[in-house]
This record gives structure tokens, sequence and C-alpha cells, in this order.
């Protein structure tokens, strides 16, 4: 047996019993990771050196954030209502909905779409039903138990995508409302296609998130006469310009347990191309036999051997911090890292900068934010009118501003939106559009574990023969 699967072994159970008995987890003070999106059933697709010297391998890996994790601060599971099935005794009538924003950006936007829908429903009492910590982990567990016992919430967070596969049984196809509300003429065609489950859309997304995107220290690139590397060739001759000056050149982290799927991704997409990437993740695991598959595994072993070597110690924003501070020159992570620049006071452009992550140019990694209609809602009417308000322009232009995301509509008033936020929605207007496999956009909650895992075990080891085994023996869990 491989170290990776014997790893593997042991992470699962201890998996388990964290996502159902944990209560904590961190987010960045403003910026807010994302709520992986996931990929349609019918899913398009999506070199080796010196390693550095080996990091302790992690006990568990968590799944990817939909909360900006800060390393070191904790979240208290917040109390949730339970779920009300009826109108209340004076005729009031409720709506019931479930997610786990509950901190910095993500909560205001929320309370700013509620407000909204207040004013437009008078009368209807509004149970926010949260469930903190373990950057969405938690609520999952929640959640997953509320359904099988019968009580759904009226709606409740899902990444847009694949990850709808993991409550298929439970939610209700969403397809005609998004032609009455002409949602399908705002939103991007190969979007809409990737939100298709069997022929259905079963979530309103409310936002996208970027994966790809390298965030780099502008200072450290100008005293060192760089520029920000466009292609993988690019970024091994920056690194190498950078470590000789005694600067760590690539900042990762792996405390939060996605950080080195997160970077995977892009390495798969700069090497795989938009075209074949996606097919990674359809189900076929013929693809990973392909010597692409290899190749890129080769391609972030190189890269990590350019890192820190403290990344199980350090969360992702202790990496964007390392390039705030120029202790290192760049690090590749979503755009909820601006959420975090932000928070410390940085001004774009003068203390951080941004491009496509190498080899990604004109290729948006997206990830989404979405909700569902439960069958059997307790109040379908009240559940109808908050995801048409979600898809909405008032109701997304409402909510990103203050989250950090852009709204996954083409129309967006771009005078509430800064600088990153601004260039953000022209990319996601005009770039081919990949889905992440990290943030679920591409894969259901049972591949993320198995990928997250893998994935933080060859953070640690380096064993590449391991991983792409290990890669391809999770192919079953991208239906469950």
């Amino acid at each position: 047996m491989s170290q990776a699967n014997r790893w593997l072994k042991i992470l699962a159970p201890l998996t388990a019993v964290m996502l159902l008995l944990a209560a904590c987890g961190g987010t960045a003070p403003t910026g807010s990771a994302p709520t992986t999106a996931a990929v349609p059933t019918t899913a398009a697709v999506p070199t080796t050196a010196a390693a550095p010297t080996t990091a302790a391998a992690p006990t568990t890996a968590a799944a990817a954030p939909t909360t900006a994790p800060e390393p070191t601060a904790m979240l208290e599971a917040t109390a949730m209502p339970e779920a009300t099935t009826a109108p209340s005794a004076g005729g009031e009538i409720k709506l019931e909905i479930f997610s786990w924003w509950t901190n910095g950006g993500e909560a205001d936007g929320l309370a700013a779409m509620m407000d909204i829908y207040k004013k437009d429903n008078p009368g209807v009492e509004v149970i926010n039903a949260t469930v903190a910590g373990g950057a969405g982990t938690n609520a999952k567990a929640v959640l997953q138990t509320r359904l099988q016992g019968g009580q759904p919430p009226d709606s409740w967070q899902v990444h847009a995508g694949r990850e709808t596969l993991s409550y298929l049984d439970n939610l209700q196809p969403l397809t005609q409302l998004f032609k009455d509300e002409g949602f399908d003429k705002v939103m991007p065609k190969l979007l809409l296609d990737q939100l298709n489950i069997n022929g259905e859309i079963y979530t309103v997304p409310v936002n996208i998130h970027r994966s790809n995107i390298l965030w780099y220290n502008p200072k450290v690139f100008k005293d060192n006469n760089l520029q920000p590397p466009k292609t993988l060739d690019d970024f091994f001759t920056v690194a190498e310009a950078l470590k000789a000056k005694g600067i760590t050149p690539l900042a990762v982290g792996g405390h939060d347990g996605f950080e080195a799927s997160h970077l995977f991704e892009s390495v798969l997409l700069a090497t795989f191309g938009p075209d074949d990437y996606p097919k990674l993740f359809s189900g076929d695991a013929a693809m990973w036999d392909d010597p692409r598959a290899a190749q890129a595994i080769g391609t972030l072993g190189k890269m990590l051997g350019y890192a820190n070597n403290d990344r199980s110690a350090l969360g992702w924003s202790d990496a964007a911090q390392l390039v705030l501070d120029g202790k290192a020159g760049m690090t590749i992570m979503g755009d909820w890292a601006e959420g975090y620049f932000k928070s410390k006071k940085a001004t774009p452009n003068t203390d951080f900068s941004w491009v496509a992550s190498p080899g990604t140019d004109g290729i948006f990694i997206w990830l989404s934010d979405s909700f569902g209609l439960a069958k059997g809602a307790p109040h379908p009417d009240q559940a109808n009118a908050w995801l048409k308000l979600l898809g909405s322009k008032p109701g997304q232009d409402a909510f990103n501003p203050k989250k950090g995301s852009i709204p996954a509509r083409t129309d967006a008033d771009k005078s509430l939106y800064d600088d990153y936020l601004k260039w953000s929605i022209d990319q996601f207007a005009t770039d081919k559009l990949a889905p992440s496999a990290t943030h679920g956009a591409a894969t259901t909650n049972a591949y993320q574990t198995d990928w997250h895992n893998a994935l933080e075990v060859f953070s640690a080891d380096l064993d590449e023969k391991a991983l792409l085994q290990t890669l391809k023996d999770a192919v079953p869990d991208l239906n469950k």
C-alpha cells in the first residue's frame, strides 16, 4: 500500500468525525473565501525538479473554505433555529434560509439581500439559520442530518455545479425559474451549461469567485527588475531569480487543508487547457492516464520546491501575508485574497497586484455560492421569492461588493465595485470559463474530501506516483 493511501485510510474516518463534531474555523477579516461551485454532469474537461525539505504530513485536510480562514481565528457554531413547517399561529409566514455566512463581508452581504427581501415581502419572518465554523463543512454536516430527518430548510447554500449532485434527491429543478426571470439571458452560456445537471438547473448562483490568480508584491518585482510570469516557464525563471536574492519565490499554506489542491487546479488548467481540463472531473478515470496528468504533478512538485517549507503550519492568509510583507514574491490563491489584503489596509497596485496564474491567461476558473429550493419546502412561495431576488441585478449588486465577489450576471453596475472586481467582471465576461475542482464547481462533496487529502499529503511527501494513483482511485466519488 502506498504511503499516500495509508494516510488516506487514516484521514477518512478522522475527516468524518471532524465534520460532525468540529465547531471551529477561521475567517479572513473582510474578504470571504468561496463556497466552491460544482460542475455539470456533462462536464467538458479542464516538470519535475528538486523538492523542498518535506513538511510534516498533515493529519487531515479540511474541505476548501467558503469563508476565508485566518490561521489562528476560531469560530463558535452559531445556534440554528429549527425549521418552521407552517405559518405561525398569528398567520405570519416565514422563510428559513440555511447558510454558513456568519462573518465579515459575507454576513454583511447576506444582510443587505435580506433587507431588500423584507422590503419587497412585508410580513414574512426571515429565519437566518447559520452554522459557523469549519469553512462550511460544519454546516454541510448539520444540513445532511436535517435532510435525512425530513426537516429541510426552505433554501440552503450549495456550491453551484457538480456539488449539486450531493443533494440531487433533495432539490427541485429551477430551470423554468431561470427562463421566467430571464436569468438565462444575463448569465454566460458556458456558466449555464456548467450549472446543468442531467438537463436541469437546480441552484441560483448569487456570485462568482475566481480561483486562478497569482498575487505578487510589485515592489519586490520592481526592485529585482522582474515581470509577473505569464507562462509556467516564466514562473520558474522568476522563481529562480527571487531565490537567488534570498526571497521565498512562492508562498503556500496547508493549515486550512485546501491550499495545495487550490494550486494544483491552476497547474492542471495550464497543462491541459480549457477544453481538456474539465474532462478530468467528468468521471472518466482514463483521463488520469493521459501523460499530461503526470506532467502536471511533476510541475506541482517543482513549484513546491520554490515554496516555503513550513506549509503545513501556515494558512492561506499567512501565505498572503508573506507576500504583503515582501518576504515572498508570489502566491496563487482565489480572489478572496484581495479581501484579506484590503483588511490590512493594503493599496492595490502598490502593496499588491495580480495576474492570471501562469499559463491560464484568458481562462477563468470559477466557483460560486448558490441557493436551491428544497423538495417539500415548508414555505415554497417565500423561497421562490428569495431565489428570484438572488438572481436579480439589485440582489447581486447589493451582495457582491460587500462580500468581495462579482455577480453571476453580466449586467452589473460596475460603479459599485473596486478596481480588482471591475477587472474581474471584465474577465468573466470575455474569458473562457473552467469549473473549480477544489471549490466544488467540478466535484462532489465526497470527491472534494479525497482531492484535498491527497494533495495535502503530496505537499508533505512529494510522492508523484502515489498521488496519481490516489486521484485515479477517487474518480468514482465524482458521482456521489
